[in-house]
């Protein structure tokens, strides 16, 4: 699972990038600028984990990684209500995608740690 999450949210990454040169066309600069930190942020975060220290550490590394999603989520919500931009429904799908894989990994985590 680990090995999946790394490239969904690698691949989702190069997506935002993508998107985000759109964004510069409409001069949306800021929300570019945040959607890209969130967005890799994310794929950060989950190749941090691997390197975790222990159990713990690896439970924050992906719930900040969860965190940084929801934030993407938002920029991209806000973009889809603009006019000027469409937001590709494939970029959300991408996106859920990787929360939930997210989420079922938090949530083993917590089990674990649980016992």
């Amino acid at each position: 699972m680990k090995h999946i999450l790394k490239e969904r949210s690698l691949d989702f990454a190069a997506t935002i990038i993508t998107f985000c040169d759109l964004l510069k066309e409409k001069k949306m600069f800021e929300i570019s600028t945040q959607l890209i930190r969130s967005a890799s942020s994310i794929g950060a975060n989950i190749y941090e984990a691997e390197y975790a220290e222990s159990p713990s550490d690896l439970l924050h590394k992906l719930k900040i990684s969860e965190k940084e999603a929801s934030e993407t989520q938002f920029w991209l919500e806000l973009c889809s209500r603009n006019k000027q931009i469409e937001v590709p429904q494939d970029i959300f799908r991408k996106l859920s995608e990787i929360k939930r894989m997210l989420g079922a990994s938090i949530i083993t985590i917590k089990k674990k740690l649980n016992k």
